[in-house]
């Protein structure tokens, strides 16, 4: 009797790992098809992206914008701009200084025997002035 007990039971556990074996393999390869039309999305999307970029390039083309921007000239409005309607070199902000070029002036002035300023001309911007 206790044979047939121990023979039922790995009978039972052997149908059960072949179950979940079964179940297994079955939800893998439907991950694997999942995983196939999504790279076949992706193949499709980066096509699309090459067709864009070729339109974009020939809508773009210097010798074709030329030509509408005179064939629609009189409805546009358009006239050619002058440089000087957007700004003077005068009206650009000083460069900043770098951190280099500071500690260069630094060691100068120390190489002199001079005194360094009390406060250095570098703004972070963290704090409001």
């Amino acid at each position: 009797m206790l044979f047939r007990t121990s023979d039922i039971v790995l009978i039972c556990a052997m149908v059960g790992a072949a179950a979940f074996t079964y179940q297994v393999k079955h939800q893998a390869e439907d991950e694997i098809g999942k995983i196939r039309k999504l790279e076949t999305q992706i193949s499709l999307e980066r096509d699309s992206i090459d067709v864009l970029k070729a339109d974009w390039s020939v809508l773009t083309q210097p010798s074709r914008l030329q030509r509408l921007a005179g064939v629609y000239e009189n409805q546009l409005n358009l006239k050619p701009s002058d440089p000087q309607q957007f700004g003077n070199i005068s009206d650009l902000p000083e460069r900043p200084l770098r951190i280099e070029d500071v500690l260069q002036q630094d060691l100068e002035l120390l190489a002199e025997g001079e005194q360094l300023p009390a406060q250095d001309n570098i703004h972070t911007g963290a704090i409001s002035q």
